[in-house]
């Protein structure tokens, strides 16, 4: 069923654990927006800063890394010789070109204060002032319709993005969600859910990026699209078939759903016993009589239970 409407289950406690969820807590880029930045300042970029900005990102699986060698090779600029190419999760790339040390990644990790009105990444070669790569990263067409959707079932929904505040404040305004954080490190991530566990609640972690791997991990259950890297799927719970953030209302349906007919049959089925075997006993009930009170109780719970089928 769940295969159907998109959704991999890759743990059968997943799906009880996601009933019981309170609190939904996304990340951004690539999971509430199409995760296809396209950088927008190209042309105001040095053709030697761009080959060095194409070098760092030539490995990185970093959506803005990617716009950033698309632009390049659209622009047939190659990417620099470097050495010593180390990636800082959460934070950027460094490496070394001749003996000038260069550094792609968040603007705090760099030394910028410039605020930007839109996604940025910054590049400093030296000691020179870093200079910033804007990107335009449009919100998904069902984002909105997915934040209400869960928000109107009584989920808390946080935004928790490592992209610079005004951006995050802009998309967060845009879907209606109240509670957001920006600038965050995959280490704040991990230690804000584990403050939402202490407070009792059961987050749902939706998130794309390598670096939310260790956010997944430390949720109640995670759900991860089947576009992300294999790190992400394998920190997941769940995986999203497809390029649809609203299954993951589905998902949550689907789960509420079964759980309800698993305790409804519990009740069925303790019902009978409660009934039938005490007046068996006592003898006024028949064999005959018990065995189809039996059967029918059997037939009543399989019955109750493809009743999810038209309603999850």
């Amino acid at each position: 069923r769940l295969f159907r409407r998109g959704i991999l289950l890759k743990d059968g406690s997943a799906l009880e654990k996601l009933a019981e969820v309170d609190t939904v807590v996304f990340d951004k880029t690539g999971t509430l927006t199409t995760g296809k930045p396209v950088l927008t300042n190209a042309e105001a970029i040095p053709t030697q800063a761009f080959a060095l900005a194409a070098a760092l990102a030539a490995d990185s699986r970093h959506p803005l890394s990617q716009a950033i060698a698309a632009a390049a090779r659209e622009r047939g600029i190659r990417p620099a010789e470097l050495s010593d190419v180390t990636e800082h999760p959460g934070l950027g790339v460094a490496g070394i070109s001749g003996d000038i040390p260069v550094r792609l990644g968040r603007g705090e990790w760099l030394g910028s204060t410039t605020p930007q009105s839109g996604t940025a990444t910054w590049l400093r070669i030296g000691d020179a002032a870093p200079l910033a790569f804007l990107f335009t990263d449009e919100p998904r067409a069902e984002a909105a319709e997915t934040v209400a959707a869960l928000k109107a079932s009584g989920l808390r929904v946080i935004l928790l993005s490592g992209d610079a505040r005004i951006p995050v404040a802009t998309l967060a305004h845009a879907l209606g969600i109240d509670e957001w954080s920006a600038g965050t490190t995959p280490a704040e991530k991990v230690a804000r859910l584990d403050a939402l566990r202490e407070e009792g609640r059961k987050v749902l972690m939706v998130g794309d990026g390598l670096n939310d791997t260790a956010a997944r991990a430390a949720a109640y259950v995670s759900i991860s699209p089947a576009s992300a890297v294999d790190a992400s799927r394998s920190a997941a719970d769940l995986i999203v078939i497809g390029d649809r953030i609203d299954r993951v209302v589905t998902a949550w349906h689907i789960a509420r759903t079964a759980r309800r007919r698993i305790l409804e049959n519990f009740v069925l089925a303790f019902s009978y016993n409660i009934v039938t075997v005490p007046l068996a006993f006592a003898g006024y009930i028949t064999p005959l009589l018990a065995a189809i009170f039996m059967s029918w109780s059997s037939v009543t719970v399989c019955l109750n239970a493809l009743r999810w089928r038209k309603q999850a």
